[in-house]
């Protein structure tokens, strides 16, 4: 049973207006059966109103402090003493919405298990530290962004996050098999259901967000209702009826820490029975001093529009420094080749097992690089990895540049002003990551050349990010390619070699074949992570053209996938850099080759209705 005070009740007429207001303060109880919640308000030890909240009820919140209920076409505002019990009342009116009290399917677990919800007037709410560390707009807008199926499938549509999750738990059945498992912010619950997968005997999956009436509907609809309890609410909130032997959770933001859901994930161990396994175990940030001339003019560039003297007759040049500083500030969101970092990078380590909540408040990481070439150090580049340290395997997901893409992509913060370091110079520094009410953290980044002691830094804002992905494969840095020769000779050269004697005819097709093999390169698409990567250049394996004679080209081009990610990397000077073979049959033979994950050599896909190039979709949050 949940109790409030001091509420006052208020009926509203068809406009919302408030019609009559019971000016009296009433003791509501709320008691829990098995498919409803009854309500009953008291005034003085009477019974003065009641009612029975079903699935079928309808309710909002109102502002910080109400909430309107229709109720037989009669609609009241229930006014709160306190935001932490209008919270409260509004998290079991959701469980109720959910159907989260039937169905085995409970707060408190299966029937049988209690009838006590803990979630109003003291207990874990009085110790609520997700609200105490967060600001009210923020966690609006943040569950309110999960809420949506269409940010949970772009995180379920990654390939690479979505299978290795599934991976590390399959892979070690004895975690999991007859094991009580709580997944934290479970969202569309598809880790609680690779939990059952692996054998496991219950799963709490807790989700403070409204989509936790979808994850409850995908339970029923599984029928796994007996398996997984969806319990709606924060996790810092909520009331577990066991302690749990595995805890599960995807709570990796950019630059691993964003978003602040790490501290959620070790709050929850507060359920976890000694020598519990946590999944992810260990979470790796990798820093590195890169180079990029191209993004560092880009940000700079930005300013220049305030750097007009008549825009429509107003001088913009004031605001030109502060237009400066502010795109300094954003951290960039996207990918890069990896020969831009100017060294092997550094690690900083957390192990979620060990670590606690307030070891994430102020993340302090001392910087030694040792330039591995020299250049124009424009920035630092961050990444990470995490493993799932099971009892038979460990499994590893990895945001590296030279992995697979994933929707975390990297993550580059610039200095205010470039560092020039020279091949075995020593970088020192520190970069301070600080959280903030906004559920992110202020970035704090100092840089410094030992030779020189030129220094550089900046202080960045995580929480506003730029998103600069496009879609396309990233390129090397300029004159990264060491070669003997012009890439223009190396190309011919070894054309005119293939040819040879083979006549005019042959020329005829090896230009034919130089042009097929263009359109192939480029006439693919990068799609969605998830999905197998197709050309779309009109062309099969077995696409041949007759242009007569017999000394015909044959050109391969190679497709690079990588773990599900597909990542086009070919271009005519790959193509140039493999001799070509002349074929014995007349015309032209245009073969595309296909190597994924070590795979043997596989014949080209049919081909595929030409369509518009569509890049991995980007949201703006970490996920």
């Amino acid at each position: 049973m949940s109790v409030y005070e001091k509420v006052q009740l208020l009926q509203l007429n068809d406009f919302g207006e408030a019609e009559d207001a019971d000016g009296r303060q009433f003791r509501v109880e709320v008691k829990q059966g098995e498919e409803s919640a009854n309500v009953i308000f008291s005034h003085q030890a009477q019974v003065t109103y009641q009612f029975s909240a079903t699935n079928k009820c309808e309710f909002c919140r109102v502002g910080r402090m109400a909430i309107v209920l229709s109720l037989n076409n009669v609609a009241v505002k229930m006014k709160f003493n306190s935001e932490k019990d209008t919270e409260s009342f509004h998290r079991l009116l959701t469980q109720v919405k959910s159907g989260a009290l039937s169905n085995g399917s409970s707060a408190m677990g299966e029937k049988g298990s209690g009838d006590v919800v803990k979630v109003g007037g003291g207990g874990a709410l009085d110790d609520n530290v997700f609200d105490q560390r967060t600001e009210q707009s923020s966690a609006v807008q943040y569950f309110q962004f999960y809420g949506y199926l269409s940010q949970q499938q772009n995180m379920m549509q990654d390939f690479i996050r979505t299978s290795t999750y599934q991976r590390a738990m399959l892979n070690n059945l004895p975690d999991f098999h007859n094991k009580v498992v709580i997944d934290v912010g479970a969202g569309s619950g598809i880790l609680s259901f690779f939990a059952v997968q692996a054998g496991a005997r219950k799963v709490y999956a807790i989700e403070a967000s409204s989509i936790a009436e979808q994850c409850a509907d995908l339970v029923r609809s599984n029928n796994l209702s007996g398996k997984i309890t969806v319990i709606p609410g924060k996790v810092e909130e909520v009331e577990i009826p066991e302690m749990a032997d595995v805890l599960i959770s995807e709570p990796m933001g950019y630059m691993l820490f964003n978003e602040r859901m790490l501290e959620s994930y070790l709050h929850a161990k507060k359920f976890l029975r000694p020598n519990g396994k946590l999944f992810p175990t260990q979470g790796d940030l990798f820093i590195a001093p890169f180079t990029d001339e191209c993004l560092y003019q880009e940000q700079f560039s930005k300013s220049h529009f305030w750097y007009q003297p008549n825009f429509y007759g107003v001088d913009l040049s004031a605001l030109r420094d502060t237009a400066i500083a502010e795109y300094f500030r954003q951290p960039i969101v996207d990918t890069f080749d990896y020969q831009i970092l100017m060294s092997l990078p550094l690690k900083h380590q957390t192990n979620f097992a060990l670590s606690s909540e307030t070891d994430l408040h102020n993340i302090s990481i001392p910087l030694n690089f040792v330039a591995t070439q020299t250049g124009q150090v424009h920035g630092l580049a961050f990444w990470f990895d995490v493993a799932f340290i099971g009892s038979k395997q460990t499994v590893w997901l990895s945001t590296a540049p030279t992995e697979a893409l994933t929707h975390w992509y990297q993550v580059r913060c610039l200095l205010k002003c470039p560092i020039f370091v020279k091949e075995g110079e020593t970088l020192s520094g520190k970069v301070n990551l600080v959280a903030n009410s906004k559920q992110s953290y202020d970035v704090d980044l100092v840089l410094r050349n030992n030779s020189t002691n030129f220094e550089s830094s900046n202080f960045l804002d995580l929480k506003n990010p730029l998103f600069r992905y496009t879609g396309q494969p990233p390129q090397p840095p300029p004159g990264a390619q060491s070669q003997t020769q012009s890439p223009t000779e190396n190309f011919w050269g070894n054309l005119a070699q293939t040819v040879g004697s083979s006549g005019s005819n042959g020329n005829l097709a090896a230009q034919n074949g130089f042009a097929i093999g263009q359109n192939a390169v480029y006439g693919g698409c990068v799609t969605q992570v998830g999905h197998q990567q197709r050309s779309n250049s009109g062309l099969s394996s077995n696409a041949a053209m007759s242009v007569g004679g017999t000394g015909g080209v044959r050109v391969a081009a190679t497709q690079g996938i990588t773990s599900g990610v597909a990542s086009m990397s070919v271009n005519t000077r790959a193509m140039a850099s493999q001799p070509f073979q002349s074929t014995s049959s007349s015309g032209l033979q245009f073969d595309v080759m296909q190597f994924a994950h070590g795979s043997s050599q596989q014949p080209f896909f049919p081909p595929q209705p030409t369509v518009s190039p569509q890049p991995m979709s980007i949201f703006q949050n970490s996920h």
